[in-house]
């Protein structure tokens, strides 16, 4: 917005409802960081993609779990 519009950095704050300071502070880590910069917005970082494939395999597993105790206090009234 800044460049391709050329506002200035105060116009494109005030239109955002930001402060120049966060419009700084943003520009700053998208030149640093890339698309990794706001990992907010869809993007995660690795430590959270782990956490959540993590989360997913602990939810299969209790899933799992469950069904064979289920079935396994099954087996024991059909023994009896």
């Amino acid at each position: 917005m800044i460049t391709e519009q050329k506002l200035s950095v105060a116009e494109v704050a005030r239109r955002l409802g930001v402060t120049e300071n966060r419009l700084h502070d943003g520009k700053k880590g998208v030149l640093k960081k890339g698309a990794e910069a706001f990992p907010g917005s869809g993007h995660l970082t690795p430590v959270e993609e782990e956490l959540r494939q993590l989360r997913a395999d602990v939810k299969r597993l209790e899933m799992e779990r469950d069904i064979l105790n289920k079935a396994t206090a099954f087996f024991v009234t059909q023994m009896n």
